[in-house]
């Protein structure tokens, strides 16, 4: 695996070294697995409650970290209650990891959500449980039980979230908007990978965005490329670090992973994640939209 020098990116074998840890009652370190097996069952994937790291605790992406009544993340209120009870304070280091038809998809979904919430502490491992799996790294299916704890939350930090409004103006001002969804999505071809529910009426994407597609982020082994490999990427199509980006995909969750890749692991200093994303703009009426290939 690469060493990007990040502090919020971490080995399976520094999870491994710190796996006594993990399994205390003390909520110095907590490790959450997070996912959305509904969506996942044609990737290479093992459920939690069939074997996850030793000390994982599992929040489901849609039911755990959002509100599907509003189509929106947690309030401050009920984050703070999910990690109370899991057992997580604001001090505790939290680290993230999961599964999907991407290595880490919700995960780093969480991650952002994490510090939209203003924690402090919070890292992904590399390759997510992909990665753990296939390299025979220890799983259990013993359900950890910690005391539970008080969360207070510093955030909402609303400098990395965008809204439509703000997407609005981008277009108007000309800040780069990163596609980061396939290339059949984002030239209107299709509007959704098949099996996922969250869709919209229209296919196509943002006027102005680039596509750069998640996978092209990752090695093959589903850890992160190199940071000199990552900058290539995006200097490709014209978006360097002293820039403004948003990023965005179909409902958030894998434009948090280039949100990390620019903000985290980059050092872009202005990055936003519109997690209204395709979802949101593809439904609006008179909102407008491109198809075909970037120009």
């Amino acid at each position: 695996m690469t060493d990007h020098g990040a502090d919020t990116l971490v080995t399976a074998d520094w999870v491994e070294d710190h796996l006594e840890e993990f399994q205390a009652d003390d909520p110095e370190y907590r490790l959450v697995e997070i996912n959305n097996p509904t969506v996942t069952a044609d990737s290479e994937y093992t459920p939690y409650e069939e074997g996850h790291i030793p000390g994982a605790t599992f929040f489901h992406w849609e039911e755990d970290l959002s509100d599907p009544v509003a189509r929106d993340i947690l309030d401050k209120e009920s984050f703070e209650k999910l990690n109370g009870e899991a057992g997580i304070t604001e001090d505790s280091t939290v680290v993230l990891y999961g599964g999907g038809r991407v290595p880490n998809w919700f995960a780093l979904f969480g991650y952002w959500e994490y510090k939209y919430y203003g924690h402090k502490d919070v890292r992904i491992v590399d390759g997510g449980k992909t990665y753990w799996v296939e390299n025979d790294y220890p799983l259990t299916t013993e359900v950890p039980e910690f005391t539970p704890q008080e969360y207070n939350a510093r955030g909402p930090f609303e400098n990395i979230r965008a809204y439509r409004s703000d997407v609005e103006q981008a277009i108007d001002s000309g800040v780069p908007l990163v596609d980061v969804r396939s290339p059949e999505e984002f030239t209107g071809e299709v509007i959704a990978p098949e099996g996922l529910q969250e869709t919209a009426q229209r296919g196509g994407h943002i006027p102005g965005a680039k596509n750069v597609p998640t996978t092209s982020v990752l090695n093959d082994d589903g850890t992160f490329k190199s940071p000199d490999e990552l900058r290539a990427l995006y200097k490709e199509v014209g978006i360097e670090e002293d820039q403004s980006v948003i990023t965005y995909c179909r409902v958030g969750e894998r434009s948090s992973i280039e949100w990390y890749v620019l903000h985290e692991l980059l050092g872009f200093d202005d990055v936003e994640n519109y997690d209204g994303s395709w979802t949101e703009w593809g439904n609006t009426i008179r909102a407008p939209i491109e198809t075909g290939d970037a120009e």
